[in-house]
């Protein structure tokens, strides 16, 4: 299984027919690049949750994310991260290395939240200790269950030196995004990310894949507790596009806000029944 990603205004669309479709999963699709070894990565507007339970629409989403999502990935380079990054080629798409996804989605966890809150009884919003890190199997089929280090090995999921790195650079993520974030007045709560197999020649290297964005990201604002990422869908709070934008343009990496709105209103046109269909999901 490999990773990544499309645009989003008319002509685009034109031009995402003569692509080669190579995936499509729930806020991103993949198309082969032009390039061997490349992909380009699309960020969809359609936001989803509970293993596809709930499904919309979260206008302007994907542009937004794509920005984010950019600008982490070059900080991350920066600081000695691989991944699959290479540039961004418009408001929607990326261009990524074509990697083979490693199975597992690493959640790095600073603060008791959602389901970790549910499962142990904890309440929602205590710090943890230190950062505690779950993988779970990717199946949307089988919910995503929690596996320990062990059974990933057993299974041949992940290699026992992968997880080492894997560990490794999820705990430099944290670190930097925790500095990152609470450098603009938001705590990083928790997040999910995915790596993937990066063959060059002879060599394997494990590479931070897939995307760090709202989607993926729980962010509190430090003053207020208010909700800034996904959450704010899964629980109908309301706004979530306010949201969205509010950390690329604390982040400083909302070229104009107008963009994003008038992108939003061009695909609210084009698809007048979209949002309707969405709320009775």
């Amino acid at each position: 299984m490999k990773d990544f990603y499309m645009p989003s205004k008319r002509t685009a669309s034109r031009t995402m027919n003569r692509r080669t479709p190579i995936y499509e999963g729930k806020a991103k699709q993949l198309f082969e690049g032009p390039e061997p070894g490349t992909l380009i990565q699309h960020f969809k507007d359609d936001a989803t949750a509970f293993n596809n339970a709930k499904r919309g629409v979260i206008n302007g989403k994907g542009v937004i994310n794509n920005r984010i999502s950019e600008y982490i990935m070059l900080r991350l380079n920066e600081i000695g991260i691989p991944t699959h990054f290479i540039r961004t080629l418009n408001m929607r798409e990326q261009l990524v290395k074509a990697v083979e996804i490693v199975p597992l989605e690493v959640i790095v966890r600073n603060v008791a939240a959602g389901s970790f809150s549910t499962r142990f009884g904890v309440e929602e919003g205590a710090q943890l200790p230190y950062p505690i890190i779950e993988f779970c199997l990717k199946s949307d089929k089988l919910g995503d269950p929690i596996v320990a280090p062990e059974i990933a090995i057993a299974f041949q999921w992940a290699q026992p030196n992968e997880l080492e790195d894997i560990t490794s650079m999820a705990l430099r993520i944290n670190d930097f995004l925790s500095g990152l974030f609470l450098g603009v007045g938001i705590r990083l709560v928790d997040f999910k990310v995915e790596f993937g197999r990066l063959y060059e020649g002879n060599t394997v290297q494990i590479v931070l894949a897939d995307e760090i964005s709202p989607d993926c990201c729980r962010l509190w604002d430090i003053k207020t507790g208010e909700k800034m990422d996904k959450d704010r869908f899964r629980r109908d709070l309301g706004k979530v596009e306010e949201a969205y934008r509010e950390v690329a343009h604390r982040l400083g990496v909302l070229a104009g806000e107008s963009e994003v709105i008038a992108t939003a209103k061009a695909k609210t046109k084009a698809k007048p029944k979209t949002k309707k269909k969405s709320r009775k999901t």
